[in-house]
């Protein structure tokens, strides 16, 4: 099916990603984080066109999407906060760590500011669970976190 990719520059993207993983074995997870690099998200209307290309059912791309937690449909903020919510570091002050930071950031856990600055998640489990409460700010993982040192590791973002 040709599509007029001229038209619309999103659709060119997508077709561009789905044309660098022409052949490939196993694409999809491989072009649902592409697709997500590229938009900030895995949009709805680009699921047809990924099921299409890979002849799967739209219901199988959803099914993807939405039992991996890192897949999002709509965009995240520009610094992402996942914050364990696992036992083990429910045990070692998350819960205090989680209000805190939602009273930091003026969002509630799985929303992202109106601004468009922060995202707060909520994850279950970083693999430091010796070292709770975790999460990850951005792209650092961090272990024994505690109101200060979030607020810090945000200052340094330009929160």
């Amino acid at each position: 099916m040709a599509l007029d990719t001229a038209a619309n520059p999103r659709l060119a993207r997508l077709e561009a990603i789905l044309d660098a993983h022409e052949g490939r074995e196993g694409p999809l997870l491989p072009i649902l984080h592409d697709v997500q690099a590229a938009f900030g998200c895995v949009p709805a209307e680009v699921i047809p066109r990924i099921a299409d290309r890979l002849n799967l059912t739209r219901a199988e791309v959803h099914g993807v999407v939405s039992f991996y937690h890192d897949f999002r449909d709509e965009p995240a903020g520009r610094v992402v906060v996942k914050l364990c919510r696992s036992e083990a570091c429910k045990a070692t002050g998350a819960d205090a760590l989680a209000a805190a930071a939602e009273a930091r950031c003026g969002v509630a856990m799985g929303e992202t500011a109106a601004d468009g600055a922060v995202t707060l998640e909520p994850v279950y489990c970083l693999g430091l669970c010796a070292c709770g409460p975790a999460a990850m700010v951005g792209d650092t993982l961090v272990g024994r976190l505690d109101a200060d040192r979030l607020d810090a590791m945000l200052k340094e973002r330009g929160l």
